[in-house]
């Protein structure tokens, strides 16, 4: 979705550098804007360092040159609302599906009544209202990542970050979950990062691909995708989407080939 969107956030990354100690750089001048509303894939070779990325976006480690501004301000500096979901489901064992979503809602300070319409809302959403009392021990891995999305969008994120999260999912089930987030978006207000190793999934989703290079990381190419939203299972059988599909995986064919 390329038009704007007031309750969305802007990203906007300056000549951003990172590196581990002495350790060569891990991302080299990456320079990108996405505007709020946005809905950005990122693919390229292992090690790239695409889920860096994520995690200055997210705040949770920062560059060491450079500038990142979420609506102008820096990651963790009165940044918007952001969620992160992670290649595993990250869920507490011992605890019921429903509680597992209000976690953050109680780290969050919010009032018990309000947490249980929120919890019971976001369940809906994920086709999951009837499985609120269930362990994550009793459902499948494609449930058990729809509670981690549960979880994301309980608080209402501007910005939602995901490190391929349909990864280890078998690919009907990644197709499925892929057009359930395709729903979500559409009820909700929130600029998306997702890192991804699948081409399809990228196309798919995105109105933007990134594709990086490694050694140092850094955007090798850009990708508009002009499908219109919203996408169905249709949408992979169209020309437009295939082409669209062979352009990408052309590219990234390049990168990791110059890598070799």
């Amino acid at each position: 979705m390329s038009d704007t969107n007031p309750q969305a956030c802007s990203v906007r990354l300056q000549s951003v550098a990172k590196k581990f100690g002495d350790g060569p750089d891990v991302l080299q001048d990456i320079n990108f804007d996405a505007v709020a509303g946005d809905f950005v894939a990122i693919i390229g070779p292992s090690g790239c360092g695409k889920s860096t990325l994520l995690r200055m976006l997210a705040g949770l480690v920062s560059q060491n040159s450079g500038q990142i501004e979420i609506d102008g301000s820096a990651p963790g500096r009165n940044s918007p609302e952001l969620s992160y979901v992670f290649q595993e489901p990250t869920l507490l064992a011992w605890q019921r599906v429903a509680a597992n979503v209000e976690l953050p809602l109680i780290l969050r300070g919010v009032p018990a009544a309000r947490r249980a319409e929120i919890v019971q809302r976001c369940l809906r959403q994920v086709r999951l209202g009837e499985r609120a009392d269930a362990f994550p021990r009793q459902l499948s891995g494609g449930q058990q990542m729809r509670v981690s999305i549960a979880r994301a969008l309980a608080l209402d994120p501007r910005l939602l970050l995901l490190d391929e999260p349909f990864g280890a999912l078998d690919e009907m089930t990644r197709n499925h979950l892929n057009e359930e987030l395709l729903s979500l978006r559409e009820a909700a207000s929130w600029t998306a990062f997702f890192v991804t190793h699948s081409v399809a999934e990228a196309v798919f989703l995105a109105n933007r691909v990134i594709i990086m290079s490694a050694n140092p990381g850094c955007i090798a190419h850009e990708v508009a995708i002009d499908l219109p939203y919203p996408r169905t299972p249709a949408t992979r059988e169209e020309p437009s989407f295939q082409q669209l599909a062979a352009k990408v995986s052309g590219l990234l064919r390049t990168v990791e080939e110059a890598a070799k």
